[in-house]
């Protein structure tokens, strides 16, 4: 019985970047995409269980990950959920926030396919 491949939410409003996500992932991993931070929270409220991982950008138009991540660690439903930020800010201040609201790593942009799957490897383990 083939075990169904787990789901990376992929959520960045750059196209290309979620393109390029998408193409280092699926080849293990199930990959949902969201352009903004308001539809990567409908996505994941539909159905919390059907998300084990997220991937996120910090600045986005609209709503920005930190919000994001703030919203989906105050609710009990998706907590749970490891959420890494991508970045193209090697700030320090922006990797101390985000850990601080509940994300399990962060990726600097540009990034290397390999730095991607060793990453979320490593927050989902088989």
């Amino acid at each position: 019985m083939e075990q169904k491949k787990k789901c990376v939410l992929a959520v960045d409003d750059t196209p290309s970047y979620l393109m390029l996500l998408n193409m280092i992932l699926q080849k293990i991993y199930a990959v949902k995409a969201a352009p903004k931070g308001e539809t990567a929270l409908k996505i994941v409220r539909q159905d919390p269980a059907a998300v084990d991982l997220i991937l996120l950008d910090i600045m986005m138009d609209g709503m920005d990950g930190f919000t994001v991540c703030r919203e989906l660690k105050t609710d009990p439903f998706t907590a749970h959920i490891p959420v890494i930020f991508i970045s193209g800010r090697e700030d320090e201040a922006d990797r101390k926030q985000g850990l601080a609201l509940g994300a399990a790593d962060f990726i600097v942009k540009p990034f290397a396919a390999d730095t991607v799957l060793t990453t979320v490897a490593r927050h989902l383990p088989d």
